[in-house]
């Protein structure tokens, strides 16, 4: 038996020549056909968003993220709570940075691994370099770029879709 999950693929922005490829493929990671619901980003002018919330098998977060990889001018995050025998994850993708993975909690909350920890605490003895490698396992790069068009998402509508299988 498969472990179902969901979570929620925001298109923070996107180009209007983009839409539909990023339909397209939100589609095949998700195994049904897909029509988002865009709106105008008033962050960025010219730019729309869209968001979905989404359930599937475990995994579908990094398929969904990943068909999404590396597209210029597109800004996303994808979240998938966790589940019976999964922790949960979020991606956030920005052009100038790329893609950031995390592990997150059940509220939510990244989880920094004791290994990366350790990582930042022996990266060169003084606070700034603590600072810079827990920053660089926190996202906080992808979190600064991308709020702005967070914000300008909130009251946006949100669809369920469900794959079915």
């Amino acid at each position: 038996m498969t472990a179902i999950t969901r979570g929620v693929l925001y298109v923070h922005s996107a180009t209007r020549a983009l839409c539909p490829h990023i339909e397209w493929a939100t589609g095949e990671a998700l195994g049904r056909t897909v029509t988002l619901e865009w709106s105008e980003q008033s962050a960025g002018p010219g730019l729309l968003r869209a968001e979905i919330t989404w359930q599937g098998t475990q995994g579908t977060g990094a398929r969904l993220a990943s068909a999404l990889r590396g597209w210029e001018h597109v800004r996303y995050e994808v979240t998938e709570d966790p589940s019976h025998g999964s922790d949960g994850a979020r991606w956030s993708h920005t052009p100038s940075l790329g893609i950031f993975h995390a592990v997150t909690d059940v509220h939510g909350n990244i989880v920094v691994p004791e290994d990366r920890i350790r990582t930042a605490l022996e990266s060169g003895g003084n606070v700034a370099d603590f600072t810079r490698a827990m920053d660089l396992a926190l996202g906080t790069a992808w979190d600064e770029e991308l709020e702005p068009f967070r914000y300008a998402g909130q009251g946006a509508p949100v669809r369920w879709l469900h794959r079915v299988g």
